[in-house]
């Protein structure tokens, strides 16, 4: 049986897997040390090892890789897989064939003897259910921009899957789930789970699947499945619609206050809710705060036309039947739609992290003017028209216990109170945990450069 399995890797993985291969021993000896947690159903290995070097991906594709492979210590995760021989390593290269950003990269396997393993990248930001559970002390924190772009990204890689892969295949993914979405250290959304995934023609007869097997039936799965046995692409379409709606509540779907009172958790109740045009009270509080009397939101408070583009393709998503939902064609440009009318209000001034670093040199020592309140201050020079302005940045310091209460407290009033006589805000950025405030530069500085100079008249 030993050499049996042995025969079945060399023959299955062939040449194109072999820059993947890592020996048992080093893949163990990684687990001893590691930290585990479980992803849906899956128990991960967060580990140091030595694998491929996905940078390099160009200079191993097309060739027999007889030469050195790229490879390099990193952090990633270990997932033990139970699964056939010949199934591994058919979802193993059906996984690889995916080259998208919001699909995850194969770093490496091994199968040794029963034993199988598959080396995936890291998601420094963990994964979105760790963000989505409702514990009191642990609010999440994320903005409105940043849960539409996660779902974006999530929507982005569904569309590859179902519409854009080569030689006219397509991926029915069937995993789909808040703890099956890694974050990465920008908060970019990936798709890690393909434990139920199946690889089909695209042209296949109205996209059906018959398929009786999953591992089993939770808040996401399509109820259409569970009558008929069927996956199509809208099967992932309706997983996909809990999702938005549990960034929508900043809860999880089988959160005990949707359970109790549906079986199905937050999908029936977010339709119910829907159509008794009730749903907007489901809401996280964090996407509304700072909204009603004050116009600032700092980036959270949700624009009225984004989280009704929103809130009705997430609703569309969970329609009772495959054919009644939209494709993830649609769902990306009403998702794209959503985003760009929370991005182009203008009610809320944000200024990209980048253009403040271009503007201030990276916070450069030469141009740092000062400390004041929460942080640093710099000059900076934006562009402008067909020239510059010059701008102040005050930068949050990150290790000053109040000051992100402070950095909030001072945007609020500089928005909310204009005179001519107060300091005028050019905008904000609130990015890649970096919190920084820019207004208009004093030329003349501050007053306390001149409390000690005689040339100030008494006029």
């Amino acid at each position: 049986m030993e050499d049996y399995e042995e025969d079945v890797d060399e023959i299955t993985c062939g040449d194109k897997l072999k820059h993947l291969k890592i020996p048992v021993d080093e893949i163990e000896d990684a687990i001893q040390k590691s930290d585990s947690r479980f992803v849906g159903d899956y128990e991960i290995h967060k580990v140091e090892l030595q694998c491929f070097n996905e940078d390099n991906i160009s200079s191993v594709e097309g060739k027999n890789n007889e030469g050195e492979v790229p490879k390099r210590r990193k952090t990633v995760y270990i997932k033990r897989v139970r699964s056939r021989e010949r199934v591994f390593f058919t979802k193993l290269e059906m996984l690889i064939k995916s080259k998208h950003p919001n699909i995850v990269t194969v770093l490496g396997f091994c199968v040794h003897h029963s034993t199988k393993y598959v080396v995936l990248e890291y998601a420094p930001n963990g994964f979105l259910n760790e963000h989505l559970k409702n514990i009191k002390d642990h609010p999440i924190n994320l903005t409105w921009v940043k849960r539409l772009k996660i779902c974006l990204d999530v929507a982005n890689g569904l569309k590859y899957l179902h519409h854009e892969m080569d030689d006219q295949k397509m991926i029915i993914n069937c995993s789909i789930a808040s703890s099956s979405i890694g974050l990465d250290e920008n908060w970019g959304a990936k798709i890690y789970i393909f434990g139920n995934s199946t690889l089909v023609s695209r042209n296949q007869d109205e996209d059906v699947i018959n398929f009786t097997r999953i591992d089993r039936i939770t808040v996401y799965t399509d109820p259409e499945f569970v009558k008929n046995r069927i996956f199509r692409r809208g099967t992932d379409v309706y997983s996909f619609g809990v999702v938005l709606f549990e960034l929508l509540c900043g809860r999880l779907a089988d959160d005990p206050i949707y359970t109790r009172k549906s079986v199905a958790g937050l999908a029936s109740v977010a339709r119910r809710r829907f159509n008794e045009k009730t749903v907007t009270e489901m809401i996280d509080p964090i996407i509304n705060e700072g909204s009603g009397d004050y116009k600032f939101t700092l980036s959270r408070g949700a624009n009225k036309d984004s989280l009704e583009t929103f809130i009705n393709i997430a609703y569309e998503c969970l329609a009772e039947t495959v054919d009644q939902r939209p494709t993830m064609e649609v769902v990306v440009g009403e998702l794209q739609k959503a985003l760009l009318f929370q991005e182009n209000n203008e009610d809320d001034p944000i200024i990209s992290l980048e253009d403040i670093t271009k503007a201030t040199g990276n916070f450069h020592v030469d141009n740092w003017i000062g400390k004041g309140g929460f942080g640093n201050v710099y000059r900076g020079k934006l562009p402008k028209g067909d020239g510059f302005d010059t701008i102040v940045a005050k930068r949050l310091d990150k290790t000053g216990g109040q000051g992100e209460q402070q950095f909030r407290n001072e945007l609020q009033i500089l928005f909310n109170y204009k005179h001519e006589n107060v300091i005028r805000l050019v905008g904000y950025c609130d990015e890649k945990d970096e919190k920084v405030i820019v207004y208009e530069y004093a030329s003349r500085g501050s007053l306390d450069n001149y409390l000690n100079n005689t040339s100030l008249s008494w006029m």
